[in-house]
């Protein structure tokens, strides 16, 4: 009897654990933006019931990336609210990774869009410096279209590498990431994301902007 008593309460715990991994063992967006990573801080929150696969692809700053081992029709989803994106295979989580997306006034819109052009070194043709003839920035995130240029300086685009245009003048590229809404209407990745999803996404890949 003592040993049932022991014993048994193990068991049940270990059904109610393999239980569990059967039938939960996909989590969308909303579940690893909101009780995984937590945006602003440093490294994950917690690992919860993330798929085992993923947790040694887990960084630093919370992005993850397991494409590289999966196949299936690419897709993108950036999540406004958890300022995450994600990409899919086949329909199945394969990567991730926090982004900075438009600030107010400059709100990243809603909706449905494809990547419509793709530029490894893209510069922006409104935003940016304005620079003497050495290279020296006179004057810093200027918008060209109101900031007068003073005389004797250039206009240089704010440099956007692993451009990809999803809709106006607006698409996803490497960027600065202060922890919240900051861009002027794009989505902002750290650099070697940016990079994953530049080369993971062809031209044509669908791309949903959810509030």
């Amino acid at each position: 009897m003592m040993f049932v008593r022991l014993i048994l309460p193990g068991l049940l715990a270990l059904v109610t654990l393999v239980s569990s991994c059967s039938t939960q063992g996909y989590y969308g967006p909303s579940y690893y933006g909101q009780n995984l990573f937590r945006y602003g801080r440093q490294g994950v929150h917690t690992v919860g019931r993330l798929p085992g696969r993923f947790i040694n692809a887990i960084r630093g700053d919370g992005s993850f990336w397991y494409a590289d081992e999966m196949y299936g029709r690419p897709s993108i989803m950036i999540n406004l609210g958890e300022q995450m994106v994600y990409l899919y295979k086949g329909g199945q989580l394969a990567g991730g990774s926090p982004i900075s997306s438009g600030s107010e006034g400059y709100d990243t819109r809603p909706g449905r869009y494809k990547v419509i052009e793709k530029d490894i070194d893209h510069k922006s043709s409104i935003y940016g410096d304005y620079e003497d003839m050495y290279g020296n920035v006179i004057m810093t995130n200027i918008d060209n279209r109101k900031d007068r240029r003073p005389p004797g300086t250039r206009f240089e685009g704010a440099k956007m590498y692993y451009f990809m245009r999803i809709y106006g003048g607006v698409g996803m590229h490497q960027g600065y990431l202060p922890g919240y809404p900051a861009s002027h209407g794009c989505i902002r990745l750290p650099g070697h994301m940016a990079e994953k999803f530049f080369h993971a996404c062809p031209m044509g890949t669908p791309v949903t902007v959810v509030p």
